[in-house]
Formats: C-alpha cells, sequence, structure tokens
C-alpha cells in the first residue's frame, strides 16, 4: 500500500486560540508539510484546487512547483485538478510545465470540483459541469499524447491541428479521477482505464463502497483487464496516539471547531459526536493497533491500495502533529504494506526507454605502420596545468 499526505490549504482560526494565521504563514506551513513527508517516508504529497473560502489552494501548479524545488522523492499529487472550471489547453500547459520540473513525479487527480461560489466565480453551471469536465478531460489527454490536436469543442474556441507546447516529461502523465457521490467521474475512469480516488471523508462507508463497485463493473464492461485496475481513497481525519483515550482527548478540539464550521455555514452535518466520527466516518482516529483494524476494515469493501491523510496540522499542536505522523509511519504504515498490496503500476516516472542505438559494424582498422604490436605501449599520463 502506498500513502499520500494531502493539502487543501484551509484557513481557519486555530480551535484552541482563536488566532489565525496569515496566508503568508500557511503557505510556508505547506512548504514544510511536504518536507516532512518526504522526510518520514510518505510516498506522495498532494495539493487539492479550490477558488473559495476557507481555501488558499486556488493556484495548485505554483504550489507543486516550488515543493518540487524542495524535495527529490516523493511523488506529488493534484488533489483534486478541478477540470470542470479548466481551460484544459491551459492546465496542459501548467502541468506539463510542472511535469518537467518535477522529472516526472506528477500525479493528476482530476474532477468537477464542488462549491457554489467557485462554480459562480467560473460561470460553470450544475447542469454543464459534468459535460465540461468530459470535454476538458479529452482534450487535456489528446494533448498530453498527441502532438496536433484538432477537436470540435463546445466548452472553449474549438482547436485545428493545435501544438501546445512544452511536450511532456511523462509518456503519459498518469491521471486518476477523483469520485465522490456521482456515477459520472466513476464511468469516465473506467471508460479510459484510469484509476479511481474515492473522496470518502463525508459520509460513513456505504455510499463510497457502492460506486467503487459500480467502477469495477464499468471497468469490466469496458474491456479493461481486472488485474490492471487501481483504487485509491481519502480519509477524514489522522491522530493516532499510543490508546484511543488520548487520541479521543488531542482530537476533539478539532473536531469541534470543525463541527462548529459547518454548522455556521450551513454544511450538513453527518456525525454528531467526536465518538461516532471515530467510529463510523473514515478518520484514523486512536491507537495503531485501532488503526491498522480500521484500514483493513475499509480495504474489505474497497480493495484499495493507496490512502491519502491529512498533511497539515488543522488545528491540532505542532508537536502532537507531528508526533502522529511519525507513530503512523512507524507503526502502522509498515504493517499495511505488508498486508495490503501496492497499486499495479510502478511508482515512478511514465518515461518510455529510448530504443537502444545499434552497434557500429565492426571493421578492422588498420594498423599504423609505427605501432609493434609484439610489445605493450607504455602509458605517460598527461600533466594539466
Amino acid at each position: 500500500m502506498k500513502f499520500l499526505a494531502v493539502t487543501l490549504i484551509v484557513r481557519r482560526p486555530d480551535p484552541a486560540t482563536g488566532l489565525l494565521k496569515t496566508e503568508h504563514e500557511r503557505f510556508r506551513e505547506v512548504l514544510d508539510d511536504a518536507i516532512l513527508a518526504e522526510e518520514l517516508g510518505f510516498d506522495g504529497f498532494g495539493v487539492g484546487e479550490r477558488h473559495e473560502r476557507p481555501f488558499l489552494s486556488s493556484a495548485p501548479t505554483v504550489v507543486l512547483g516550488h515543493i518540487a524545488a524542495l524535495t527529490r522523492r516523493i511523488r506529488l499529487f493534484t488533489a483534486v485538478t478541478t477540470l470542470s472550471l479548466l481551460d484544459p489547453v491551459r492546465a496542459y500547459e501548467d502541468y506539463a510545465t510542472l511535469d518537467h520540473l518535477s522529472d516526472g513525479r506528477l500525479d493528476l487527480i482530476i474532477g468537477k470540483g464542488n462549491g457554489t461560489a467557485q462554480r459562480e466565480l467560473f460561470q460553470v453551471t450544475p447542469e454543464d459541469q459534468w459535460a465540461r469536465n468530459a470535454e476538458s478531460y479529452e482534450v487535456f489527454r489528446r494533448l498530453w499524447r498527441e502532438d496536433k490536436v484538432s477537436a470540435d469543442t463546445r466548452f472553449r474556441p474549438p482547436l485545428k491541428d493545435a501544438e501546445v507546447w512544452p511536450r511532456p516529461y511523462q509518456r503519459p502523465v498518469r491521471v486518476w479521477h477523483g469520485s465522490a457521490t456521482s456515477e459520472a467521474s466513476v464511468d469516465l475512469a473506467a471508460r479510459y482505464g484510469d484509476p479511481l480516488f474515492s473522496a470518502n471523508v463525508t459520509h460513513p462507508i456505504e455510499p463510497y463502497a457502492v460506486l467503487i463497485r459500480h467502477y469495477r463493473e464499468r471497468w469490466e464492461h469496458y474491456g479493461h483487464d481486472p488485474a490492471d485496475l487501481a483504487v485509491g481513497a481519502g480519509t477524514a481525519g489522522l491522530y493516532v496516539a499510543r490508546t484511543s483515550q488520548e487520541a479521543l482527548t488531542a482530537y476533539r478540539p478539532v473536531f469541534e471547531a470543525d463541527l462548529a464550521f459547518k454548522r455556521a455555514a450551513g454544511l450538513p452535518v453527518v456525525f454528531e459526536t467526536l465518538e461516532d466520527f471515530a467510529a463510523r466516518s473514515s478518520a484514523l482516529i486512536g491507537s495503531p493497533e485501532q488503526v491498522i483494524d480500521k484500514v483493513h476494515r475499509y480495504h474489505e469493501e474497497f480493495g484499495h491500495t493507496v490512502l491519502h491523510v491529512a498533511a497539515d496540522a488543522g488545528g491540532l499542536p505542532p508537536a502532537l502533529h507531528r508526533d502522529s505522523l511519525e507513530l503512523f509511519q512507524s507503526e502502522v504504515a509498515p504493517v499495511l504494506r505488508r498486508h495490503i498490496p501496492d497499486p499495479p503500476f510502478p511508482w515512478a516516472p511514465v518515461v518510455p526507454r529510448p530504443a537502444p542505438a545499434p552497434p557500429p559494424p565492426c571493421r578492422p582498422a588498420a594498423e599504423p605502420p609505427h605501432v609493434r604490436t609484439s610489445a605493450p605501449l607504455s602509458f605517460v599520463p598527461r600533466r594539466w596545468t
């Protein structure tokens, strides 16, 4: 199993002190979190894309580009790229550039996105957002694979033998399809033979399990090999401590602040208490043994081989947040890596190897007249001055 640390760069008051960090401070935290994730052994770091309060993640390519310069090993993910809001040509240019700058460490998770404010900002309607997402992905996908693209598009000017630069580093980039509540994203992923990433953060397990089962059915319907299928899943929260009591005590202020935010914003509340949240949501709050058991129970339903957890402290004191991540990587992740397989593809840049050049023809060279082959030549090194 592979593990990602993911952030949406939320900016809200600290649940304990009420203080609100500046935007600059939040961005510095994200960079520090990415460096820490690589140091601790996470396999990927993801940055979301949202265009409304309280998120600062409107420019994930810029943030990931900076992270690419600060890291060397960890793969970089978008979580998610909202293609329903974007011009696919411009999105391609940004991500192809990032792909080069990161030496092919980029994976994309795409989706239509959600949130009324950002949809209105880009003048996207609820009626056309799925069609926009599908069209943008088709164009984006072709731009990554073809040197010239013609497309009779509905939501942007048509393309006629369009050449878009730079040409990509990875051939092609791996694209996951983010899925939360709709079969449309699931079907799009299955149709193209792409991996699926279940949001898995708002509700109990059942609706997500239904969508993943539908994805498997559609995968086979489109004629793909079941052995090539891959599923990732998110988590609603993370805090690992030595005992469940310690974990609940430390996480309670974070849960209560999030609950108050949802009620103030008029958002639906699914879990009224921390105890219910820890028991029935995908949140991993408890001892290492409890967290391992919960991931196994979700894996029985999802069959997922990639898991993401929150990269942010999210209101936890920084020291406790780091302790939790260290305990996760030292006592939880190793067990899950042994018990749950990796995705069915290399965790590495998708770059075809060039065909080896043919060897030069073997023709015996004429022997210079001054060379005597009966005795070895002496070698006198040249002195460089």
